[in-house]
């Protein structure tokens, strides 16, 4: 079959997207690496069946539609109205001026200075967690499941980072119940679109409306809540509501702070979560990383808590970051949707196109990557982190929307480690194999079970 796009580039037949529809949809990365395997590393194929696009594991086009040319890409109907109709029009699902501007407005507040701030609120909820819901768990002796703790964790460390008041238990963790409700059925409706009208015809699209809209009534009272009080609070709401366009003065209406809310709350935790359990499920089984990290908390600080000014120097501990967000990248995939006619090498990009950028791929290619299956921490240390292609690595996108919360993430998960690590010894359990679910985040199939004993 002869491809739309070009007549060298590879294309899947539309039968055997639609044949393998179902496999994709259960088992995405399997396929797409078979595929890979088979076509090559661009390729033309047809999501569903139905949906055609092109898939690239080619750092240099990835380069070219989120950077280099950023201009004539969009972001595809599937994130901004899909994940938008349930999560509301944020940085995350907002694009054009209305983004653009809404960037330029929220960026100042993840500065260097705001987050500075906000290291005592993190410490204190890692503290807390481990202490009320970690500790209990250990004191079974049985093998703890890190994904739904660093899910918790991360989820109550960004929702005390947005709202440092007003949020007890029961709204934590309903917050949370939908969050991860929400993301399954949207990830749905992504791989399996000919199911859309039997999802609206059942019922079920209004369902998870319904669920979306007392989401939203939640974050609405806190925000609402904040205006009223007329209080200060170092945390990121208050952030959003200093906020001030520059060229009217004013500052975001209650919707828009509901959805830039909305859309922390769920990229916010999600990511940091994921690379978070994936990191413990290397390390149990990397003992000689341990050590080295132990070595260089012990160096840095000596016993004593993190500080914020504390981190550039916890080195090898960001290269283990980096290193399991390469192995699993916790947003695992993106896409374009190009609006204005381009090539890429040779290669025509016509109006319309849709470009699939597969991020896991590109993590794990030969060629990119020596030894690309291997755990190496020290492929980040300073000296060699110029070897690599700039696209290579984007565990956080690229370009002009690189994700705004990155540093926030970054320094929540050094805090993880060094607190955690100064208390616990972790090992691995023998012949357990965490598998992958790959949603809109990169989830541990099967969890990731630790032995984790006191020190």
């Amino acid at each position: 079959m002869a491809s739309v796009f070009s007549s060298t580039l590879p294309s899947i037949p539309r039968w055997k997207s639609l044949r393998n529809s179902l496999r994709f949809a259960h088992n995405p990365i399997a396929t797409l690496d078979q595929y890979i395997s088979e076509y090559g590393p661009t390729y033309e194929f047809h999501l569903g069946g139905m949906v055609r696009g092109i898939l690239t594991t080619d750092p240099g086009l990835a380069q070219h539609v989120l950077q280099k040319e950023h201009r004539k890409w969009r972001k595809s109907p599937i994130q901004t109205e899909r994940m938008g109709h349930f999560l509301g029009n944020g940085l995350l699902t907002s694009d054009g001026e209305y983004w653009l501007r809404q960037r330029r407005l929220i960026q100042p507040g993840f500065h260097r200075k705001r987050l500075a701030a906000l290291t005592t609120i993190m410490n204190r909820e890692i503290d807390e967690f481990l202490n009320s819901r970690f500790e209990p768990a250990l004191a079974t002796g049985e093998p703890i499941d890190m994904s739904p703790m660093m899910m918790e964790l991360a989820f109550r460390v960004v929702a005390k980072s947005l709202f440092n008041t007003g949020l007890d238990e029961e709204g934590l963790n309903f917050l949370g119940d939908t969050v991860t409700i929400l993301q399954g059925f949207i990830t749905r409706t992504f791989r399996q679109p000919y199911l859309i009208p039997w999802l609206r015809f059942s019922g079920q699209y209004r369902k998870h409306e319904l669920l979306a809209e007392k989401f939203e009534k939640m974050i609405l009272e806190r925000i609402q809540g904040r205006r009223a009080s007329g209080e200060r609070h170092d945390d990121l709401l208050q952030m959003l509501l200093e906020a001030r366009y520059e060229d009217t003065g004013e500052g975001m209406t209650d919707r828009q702070l509901l959805e830039e809310s909305a859309i922390l709350f769920v990229a916010g935790h999600e990511t940091t979560a994921n690379a978070l359990s994936w990191a413990w499920h290397l390390l149990a089984r990397h003992p000689e990383a341990v050590e080295r990290l132990r070595r260089e908390h012990n160096t840095v600080l000596g016993g004593r808590e993190p500080a914020f000014e504390d981190l550039p120097r916890l080195e090898y501990t960001q290269q283990v970051i980096d290193e399991a967000m390469r192995l699993y990248p916790p947003a695992w995939i993106t896409d374009r949707l190009c609006v204005e006619d381009g090539e890429y090498g040779g290669l025509p990009l016509p109006k319309g196109s849709r470009v699939v950028i597969y991020i896991w791929g590109i993590h794990r290619k030969p060629g990119l990557w020596e030894a690309p299956e291997a755990f190496r921490p020290e492929r980040f240390s300073r000296e060699r982190k110029g070897e690599y292609h700039p696209f290579a690595y984007m565990p956080f996108g690229g370009g002009p929307r690189l994700c705004i919360g990155n540093n926030f993430a970054l320094m929540e998960m050094q805090l993880v480690l060094v607190k955690m690590l100064q208390r616990y010894e972790m090992s691995e359990v023998p012949g357990f194999e965490p598998g992958l679910q790959p949603l809109i985040t990169l989830r541990p199939g099967n969890g990731v079970l630790v032995q984790v004993e006191k020190r």
